[in-house]
């Protein structure tokens, strides 16, 4: 008997690819069809049924990627970078703002980036009321934790809280507590219902790494930058500081937050040789670390791990179900049939590859990823080799007609002398 379902009708598919979705568990080579801004089916002998095809044998097909750790608040913290100009080519469709904005300008924030990107942007409020970027993030009188929370609970893309860069050096007083920005933080987390994220610098005895990760921080709650120089990463010997495996049994999550300081391959190179993976792979992408070749983009932070000997499914699972689960929307980072339709196109490139750190120090590697294509909501974003375009020879109609010029109303018409072909 055939069914609808049977003789359904699909915008896209993605042909013949390794379509490899963490999330369901799914590792094989088929086709995966959109219709509309959904996942619609994956199954082999799709193409027949589509109105457009890509033909992705040799790549990865895996959900959109999730940068949770990045900065996109260009028009207040002046080192953010544009979400757009970032995301696709490197197959993210969801990045998640790390604290540039607190209570007092999240309003602005949504308003100039949220509503206004075509990347999902979800975002991490800062204790702080202005967020980050000035000598305010130490004054601890402008870390309201309810009002915080207020903010966090009342906007559906807000995932957690964020707390970083509090008094890394100077002298502790009557007005600057050794704990004051992380317990601050963790309380509107608790009154928001929602997770936290830091950015430490440990300053022992009064602030150890240990205090924070086994005392402070909450099951579920973040450390970002966990490869960073300042950590305990190892002990005598080399051997990984046990610290670490009885936080992860507490429920501590560790993401690996690149940035312009915070991963070293004398701490990640020996720590992975002992198994200890972060949890989920960012960039905390901003122009001091995005232009210069130090991150560039996911695609090159994942690249590292791969080098470091990180499996090709470990990494995709890392940026896309275990960042999802992290900040509490699991319906994203998945090809699940029925999910919104974010997916990326990736090569997995073999060959001789140099890396840097923030050291300044190479890792010579053998793989790469490299993004193909990126899909967003059922749009193709991203298509650099025009995988999903047609050859210019056989373009529609609406190729060889002049378009209107910026502004033009509906229906404008050019003279007879602007078509060709």
């Amino acid at each position: 008997m055939v069914t609808a379902a049977d003789t359904q009708v699909f915008d896209l598919v993605l042909a013949g690819g390794r379509v490899l979705d963490p999330a369901t568990g799914l590792d094989k080579v088929a086709d995966v069809a959109i219709t509309g801004d959904r996942i619609a089916a994956i199954d082999t002998g799709l193409v027949a049924r589509a109105r457009r095809t890509v033909d992705a044998k040799g790549l990865l097909v895996t959900p959109g990627l999730i940068d949770m750790h990045v900065h996109v608040y260009p028009h207040h913290f002046d080192i953010s970078v544009v979400a757009d100009g970032q995301s696709f080519s490197s197959g993210i469709t969801t990045m998640v703002d790390a604290g540039s904005a607190g209570p007092a300008n999240y309003a602005h924030f949504r308003q100039a980036v949220v509503q206004r990107s075509k990347t999902r942007i979800l975002a991490l409020v800062n204790i702080v009321d202005l967020g980050m970027g000035g000598d305010f993030e130490q004054d601890v009188a402008r870390m309201n934790p309810a009002w915080t929370a207020e903010v966090a609970s009342a906007y559906p893309e807000v995932v957690g809280v964020k707390m970083a860069h509090y008094w890394t050096w100077q002298p502790w007083d009557a007005r600057h507590a050794p704990w004051d920005c992380v317990d601050l933080g963790v309380r509107a987390g608790e009154l928001s219902h929602k997770p936290t994220m830091t950015d430490f610098w440990p300053r022992p005895p009064e602030r150890s790494y240990e205090d924070l990760i086994l005392h402070h921080l909450r099951p579920g709650d973040i450390h970002t930058h966990v490869f960073a120089q300042q950590f305990p990463v190892l002990v005598e010997g080399g051997r990984l500081n046990k610290v670490y495996e009885q936080a992860r049994k507490r429920g501590i999550v560790f993401d690996l937050g690149h940035g312009a300081g915070s991963f070293w391959f004398r701490w990640a190179a020996r720590a992975i040789e002992q198994g200890f993976v972060p949890d989920s792979i960012s960039t905390d992408l901003h122009t001091r670390n995005a232009a210069n070749g130090l991150v560039t983009n996911l695609l090159n932070v994942a690249s590292k791990l791969l080098s470091l000997g990180v499996s090709v499914e470990d990494a995709i699972a890392k940026m896309t179900i275990a960042p999802a689960r992290e900040i509490g929307r699991p319906e994203l980072g998945t090809l699940r049939v029925g999910a919104e339709a974010d997916v990326a196109l990736l090569a997995l490139e073999q060959g001789q590859f140099g890396f840097i750190d923030c050291g300044g120090a190479r890792l010579q590697g053998d793989r790469r990823l490299r993004c193909r294509l990126t899909v967003r909501a059922g749009e193709v974003v991203y298509d650099p080799d025009g995988l999903a375009a047609p050859d210019w020879t056989t373009a529609p109609g609406s190729y060889w007609r002049c378009r209107g010029p910026e502004g033009s109303p509906n229906g404008w018409q050019p003279p007879d002398s602007l078509y060709v072909g």
